[in-house]
C-alpha cells in the first residue's frame, strides 16, 4: 500500500510540473504524451487535483492550468526562500543595461528551473525561457553555467549518461558539443548558448554560488542572435559576472 501511495504522489508531482511549465496551460493529450501515463490515469488525477483547487480546466482553450491553491502554497513558500529580494535588483539592472530579457534560475536536482524574469526594452524577444520552464543541467545557458562549475566527478556522472539525462534535448546538444561549451564556460566565467534549443535564439549565463561555494543558481540573458554577436558577448558576459558576483557575495554574507 505504501508503494502504491508513493507512486500516486510521484504521478501527481509529474503532472503539476508539466502543467506549471507553460503559463497558457497544457492539454490533456499533451499531458498524456509528456507524462507517459495512460489517458484514464491522467484524467482521474487531473480531476482530483481540480477538486482540491490545485489545477483548473480552462473551458475556453481546453487546457489545464495551475489553480489558486498552488498560488497560496507558493506565497507561503516564498517567505522561506526570499531569493526574489536578492535576485530582482540584479535582473532589473541587467535588463535595463542590455535591453535583453533577464532571468534567474535555480538548480533542482539535475535540472534548472526558471523562477524569475525581467523583460528588457528591445522589442524583439526570444520566448524559449519563462517562469516554470525546466531544462536538464548542461542545456541552456543557465544549466551550462551551473554544470561547468560543479565538481568534475558530478559533471562526468551526467555526461557519461548524457542521452538519458538530456532526453529530448540530446539531439540538439551532442555530448562533445556540451563538453566544449563547459570548457569554454570555465575559461570565460560565463556560458553562451548559440541557439542550440531554438535556432536564432541565443542566451548567456553566469552561476551564483551558495555558502559552500557550489553553483546553486544562475543569472541569464536571452534574445535573438544578432544581439549576441561575438563583439557584444564580452560586454554582456562582464555584466552577468558582475551581478552574479554581487549576488554570491550577499548570499555568502561577504558584501
Amino acid at each position: 500500500m505504501a508503494v502504491q501511495g508513493a507512486q500516486v504522489v510521484g504521478r501527481v508531482a509529474i503532472l503539476l510540473r508539466l502543467v506549471g511549465r507553460k503559463p497558457e496551460g497544457t492539454s490533456l493529450a499533451g499531458l498524456v504524451r509528456e507524462s507517459g501515463l495512460t489517458r484514464p490515469t491522467v484524467h482521474r488525477l487531473l480531476m482530483s487535483l481540480a477538486a482540491e483547487g490545485f489545477l483548473e480546466h480552462d473551458s475556453g482553450t481546453g487546457k489545464w492550468v495551475l489553480g489558486p491553491e498552488i498560488f497560496l502554497l507558493g506565497s507561503v513558500a516564498a517567505a522561506r526562500f526570499p531569493m526574489e529580494d536578492i535576485a530582482r535588483p540584479s535582473l532589473r539592472r541587467l535588463a535595463t543595461e542590455t535591453g535583453e530579457s533577464a532571468f534567474f534560475s535555480i538548480r533542482r536536482g539535475n535540472e534548472t528551473v526558471c523562477v524569475l524574469r525581467e523583460e528588457g526594452s528591445f522589442p524583439v524577444r526570444s520566448f524559449v525561457l519563462h517562469e516554470g520552464v525546466r531544462f536538464p543541467l548542461g542545456v541552456a545557458s543557465a544549466g551550462t553555467a551551473i554544470l561547468a562549475f560543479l565538481p568534475a566527478e558530478e559533471q562526468e556522472a551526467l555526461l557519461a549518461e548524457w542521452a538519458e539525462h538530456a532526453g529530448d534535448f540530446a539531439d540538439g546538444h551532442p555530448a562533445d558539443v556540451v563538453r566544449e561549451n563547459l570548457e569554454q564556460t570555465r575559461l570565460a566565467g560565463y556560458s553562451v548558448n548559440p541557439g542550440l534549443i531554438l535556432e536564432g535564439s541565443w542566451g548567456m549565463g553566469a552561476a551564483v554560488f551558495d555558502q559552500q561555494g557550489r553553483p546553486a543558481w544562475a543569472l541569464s540573458l536571452t534574445g535573438i542572435e544578432p544581439r549576441f554577436r561575438p563583439e557584444r558577448q564580452e560586454y554582456l558576459g562582464k555584466l552577468l559576472l558582475e551581478e552574479a558576483h554581487r549576488m554570491t557575495a550577499r548570499l555568502q554574507g561577504t558584501s
